[in-house]
């Protein structure tokens, strides 16, 4: 079938959904589909362009972020102002996500390396859904404890690692 027909008669695929989308992001993996539903509808999808600063090192975080499509840089800066790559971010991957619980400051900037989709969840709007919504709010929060306790984890091992190279040396 020619493709410009197709689209008329088919709606679009369930993969190209937000919710879907949601639903591959670590913290909300384990969320049901009417979840997944509920929180699409909270979170804010912003379009950036390329080099544009989603937040700096320093800022107080407000929300977490997750990359629909397009790159992001993580980076901090040294002593002479000179930036430290600290990851680079792709669709799927998601960060900020310690603003959800917590006012601070962050710890590292995030700038787009091309035009991004991002969808940003806010504290203020999970605050809200806690008042609201406690279930879902507790499955989402179970969530965002899972990966903040498996990067703790991880970095756990790493620093025990280093620690033994050290007193190898």
């Amino acid at each position: 079938m020619n493709p410009f027909w197709s689209n008329i008669f088919r709606g679009s695929s369930d993969q190209d959904s937000l919710a879907y989308f949601l639903g591959t992001v670590a913290i909300f993996s384990k969320l049901k589909r009417r979840e997944l539903n509920f929180l699409e509808n909270i979170v804010h999808v912003r379009n950036y362009k390329a080099d544009e600063i989603v937040f700096e090192e320093g800022d107080i975080g407000s929300g977490m972020y997750a990359i629909r499509s397009g790159q992001v840089k993580i980076y901090t800066r040294d002593e002479n102002g000179n930036e430290i790559e600290e990851a680079m971010l792709e669709a799927g991957d998601f960060f900020g996500e310690a603003a959800l619980t917590a006012s601070r400051p962050r710890i590292a900037s995030a700038r787009t390396t091309e035009s991004c989709v991002l969808v940003g969840l806010f504290r203020s709007d999970l605050l809200d859904t806690v008042k609201k919504y406690p279930a879902i709010s507790s499955r989402i929060l179970l969530g965002l404890a899972r990966v903040i306790s498996d990067r703790l984890h991880q970095n756990t091992l790493m620093l025990n690692d280093l620690k033994r190279q050290v007193d190898r040396s």
